[in-house]
C-alpha cells in the first residue's frame, strides 16, 4: 500500500470513529418536569416546586417524559384553565387555590413494564404561604423523592427509577431529537485530526512526485 493510500485509509477510519461517537451521545433523561402557566402558555419553571409559592388562582403543571434539557422538554397536555379545574372547589378565607395539571406522559416515555395513568387535573386548597410541592403533596400522594430531593414519582408513578439517563437507541421514536446548543468538543477536535491527516496525504504525494 502506498503512503497516500495508507493516509487515505487512516482518514476514512477517523471519519468513521467521529460518526460513531456522535451517534453514541445520550438522548436525555426520564423525569418529571415542572411548569408554570401564564395566560395560555406553559413556561418551564425557573424554581423548584418546593421553593415556589404560587399565588391564589395559579396553574402549575407536571409532565413525565424523556428529554435532554428544558428546551427539549414536553409540556403538560390537556385542559389548563383555573376556572374549569377549580370550579368545584370554592374559595375559602385564609386559604388559596392552586390548579395542578398532572401529565403522566406516553407509553413510549414509560419505564419498562409500566403504563402511565391518564392525565388528571386537581385543585389544591392550601394555606396562603404553601409551596407548589405542598399543594402537590395534598392532592397527588404518594410522592417519591430521592436523597437529593429530586421529585421521582407523583401518585406512585413511576414505581421505580429517578431521572435515569436514556440512551439514544432507547429514545421514544415519536419525539424529536434533542436540540443542540452547539457542536460538541469532540467535533472540532475531530475536524482538526482529519485536516492533519489530509495534509499528510498531500505532502506524501508531493514528495513522491519530487523524488
Amino acid at each position: 500500500m502506498t503512503s497516500v493510500r495508507r493516509a487515505a485509509a487512516v482518514l476514512v477510519a477517523a471519519l468513521l470513529v467521529l460518526t460513531a461517537a456522535a451517534g453514541a451521545r445520550a438522548a436525555g433523561y426520564r423525569y418529571w418536569s415542572f411548569w408554570d402557566r401564564s395566560g395560555d402558555r406553559w413556561t418551564y419553571a425557573t424554581q423548584g416546586p418546593a421553593s415556589e409559592r404560587p399565588d391564589d388562582g395559579s396553574v402549575r403543571g407536571f409532565r413525565f417524559a424523556v428529554s435532554a434539557d428544558s428546551s427539549d422538554a414536553d409540556r403538560p397536555r390537556g385542559a389548563a384553565d383555573f376556572g374549569t379545574i377549580c370550579a368545584r372547589t370554592p374559595a375559602k378565607a385564609g386559604t388559596k387555590r392552586v390548579a395542578l395539571v398532572l401529565d403522566f406522559g406516553t407509553r413510549a416515555d414509560a419505564p419498562s413494564g409500566e403504563s402511565p395513568p391518564a392525565t388528571r387535573t386537581v385543585c389544591a386548597r392550601v394555606s396562603p404561604d404553601a409551596s407548589t410541592a405542598e399543594a402537590l403533596a395534598g392532592t397527588a400522594k404518594p410522592l417519591r423523592y430521592d436523597s437529593n430531593a429530586l421529585l421521582c414519582a407523583i401518585a406512585g408513578y413511576p414505581a421505580r427509577g429517578c431521572g435515569e439517563q436514556v440512551a439514544a437507541d432507547e429514545k421514544p421514536s415519536d419525539k424529536a431529537a434533542p436540540k443542540d446548543d452547539g457542536p460538541s468538543l469532540g467535533l472540532p477536535l475531530g475536524i482538526g485530526v482529519v485536516a492533519v491527516l489530509g495534509g499528510a496525504a498531500f505532502w506524501q504525494a508531493r514528495r513522491r512526485r519530487d523524488a
